[in-house]
């Protein structure tokens, strides 16, 4: 019975200190502004060259449908890429580790 009492406890305990670490960033950094990697390089391109930063080319998809694609649409191409990589990577190590599972049987 104790033991079930300090696992419990200790359950507790974990899933404050997950609340609390996914709450206090917010309220620590409520003016934070958070941008891309693609401003951030805009940004350091504009301070080395002087000048206003022109890409070289525009994305496949925004020349296709004439503007910028919705920030949602990005962000579901983005997750379906990794989904796929994630899916591909798990793939392979499974087949290594029932390699190494059939090289010891044999």
């Amino acid at each position: 019975m104790n033991k079930k009492k300090s696992k419990k406890g200790l359950v507790v305990l974990l899933l404050i200190l997950a609340i609390l670490i996914a709450v206090v960033p917010f309220l620590m950094l409520k003016d934070a502004e958070f941008g891309g990697s693609d401003d951030a390089a805009g940004g350091a391109i504009e301070e080395i060259q002087g000048g206003e930063y022109e890409p070289w080319f525009t994305p496949i998809l925004e020349s296709y449908l004439g503007g910028e694609i919705p920030g949602e649409i990005e962000s579901l191409i983005f997750c379906v890429q990794t989904g796929i990589g994630v899916g591909i990577l798990a793939f392979f190590m499974g087949r290594f580790y029932e390699r190494k599972k059939w090289m010891k049987d044999e």
